[in-house]
């Protein structure tokens, strides 16, 4: 029991609860800050995402989902308040800490692929594997063609990635974002660009994952019908969560 007891107040130290993958605590954004033209973006943020939670994000555009992403994602900073992810206080962590924890436990679906063109689709998906090693290696390479083969692209393995569609260059893209086996997965309207079919297609693959592997989705779309069909959905209006 007092182990139990000590685990619970590690994890509540660092802002979460024991199965939180993500703690937000009144964490705020402002831009240009000191200068006359200061805008406060996030407003006091409190959000928490559990072990296995698909997540809806939702709101008009300029309300501050991208940026909410951006933080949780570690590629920034919040002006104010404390954030958790993994069970780990980041706010005073340096640049290479923060590298290394993104790395390792968050993978990004953009709503444009952001693919590398030249290279075939097992090179794309290879990728995070690559920048984490520093070298190939048949483990990756079995690694990465197994999510293309999960992702139903087993024929297009080796094409290369500007020569697949939208929504076979999307499926790469969510193939490539699970390479590193993430706790957390981040989603910025990855359906966004795709017609009805591809996109639902893409959502179930992020759904299939979800279930199969208990990673942590936060999904930002505009499309009422997918986000009815997440766990949960959140609004962002004006910098401020409801919902």
């Amino acid at each position: 029991m007092a182990e139990v007891t000590i685990a619970l107040r590690v994890a509540e130290t660092a802002g979460g609860t024991v199965d939180s993958v993500v703690a937000l605590r009144g964490v705020r954004k402002s831009f240009n800050v000191g200068t006359p033209i200061e805008t406060e973006v996030l407003r006091g943020i409190d959000l928490t995402l559990r072990k296995g939670e698909f997540c809806a994000v939702m709101g008009p555009s300029g309300s501050g989902k991208s940026t909410l992403l951006n933080i949780v994602g570690l590629l920034d900073r919040p002006t104010a308040g404390r954030l958790s992810v993994c069970g780990e206080e980041t706010t005073a962590l340096d640049e290479r800490a923060l590298t290394r924890l993104r790395g390792h436990n968050i993978g990004f679906v953009f709503q444009y692929h952001h693919l590398l063109t030249a290279f075939t689709a097992l090179e794309n998906v290879m990728m995070p594997m690559l920048g984490a090693a520093g070298f190939p290696n048949d483990a990756m390479r079995q690694r990465a063609a197994g999510l293309i083969d999960s992702v139903g692209l087993a024929p297009w393995r080796d094409n290369l990635a500007g020569n697949m569609s939208g929504g076979q260059q999307q499926r790469v893209a969510v193939a490539r974002a699970l390479a590193m086996n993430p706790a957390l997965l981040l989603a910025d309207e990855p359906t966004g660009n795709l017609d009805t079919k591809s996109a639902d297609g893409v959502f179930e693959l992020l759904r299939r994952f979800n279930r199969e592997h208990g990673t942590s989705v936060l999904f930002v779309t505009h499309n009422a019908a997918l986000a009815e069909r997440c766990d949960k959905t959140i609004r962002v209006v004006d910098g401020e969560l409801t919902g």
